[in-house]
């Protein structure tokens, strides 16, 4: 099997379930957002040892990841025909990682901080602002054809999650942050 079938020449691609549609088609975008964080994810692991402890459960969000990509790539009309793997409870998942991490570190978190430190926690940024590109477009999709509720609830996590993660390397490898100010902002005038 060749994997050119020059669809693509002509500005279209083949979705799941047989459909065609154009490349830049919002479920297409959605798609290649999500791919991209995938391979964002898979550039994280390669700054890690292959032990870390977080190796296992970034594999498992590139697992997750791939099958919302086919969740997505359905029409809704086409969801019953076809079963694709749906991932174990995402939002969750996200939540008791985060919790485990911010039950560590010391203090609340009321500051807008920028991004970088090492590699390791930049990268984490790349990935949490890719998770918002991707739920911003999900979001557009979402209004012309339903996508799945879990998939909106998990990327939003994931996100949080990054961020969260971005923080944490800061804090076991002894960084600190760099602070830009606080959330809230104040305006009065004197």
């Amino acid at each position: 099997m060749k994997i050119y079938t020059k669809t693509g020449d002509k500005g279209k691609t083949r979705v799941f379930g047989g459909m065609i549609a154009d490349k830049d088609d919002i479920r297409v975008e959605c798609n290649g957002i999500l791919d991209e964080t995938a391979c964002d994810i898979g550039v994280l692991r390669t700054q890690l040892s292959t032990d870390h402890e977080w190796q296992t459960k970034l594999y498992q969000i590139q697992i997750d990841l791939m099958d919302m990509m086919s969740h997505v790539a359905t029409h809704s009309s086409m969801r019953d025909k076809n079963t694709v793997n749906r991932p174990v409870d995402g939002p969750k998942f996200c939540e008791q990682w985060i919790d485990e991490m911010m039950d560590e570190m010391d203090g609340p978190h009321d500051y807008f901080i920028l991004p970088g430190g090492n590699l390791v926690s930049a990268q984490c940024h790349v990935i949490r602002a890719r998770m918002r590109t991707a739920e911003r477009r999900l979001i557009s999709l979402h209004k012309v054809d339903p996508v799945e509720e879990f998939i909106l609830k998990y990327i939003n996590r994931l996100s949080d999650l990054f961020f969260a993660l971005s923080r944490y390397e800061l804090f076991k490898a002894g960084y600190t942050e760099e602070k830009l100010r606080p959330f809230i902002m104040r305006f009065d005038k004197k």
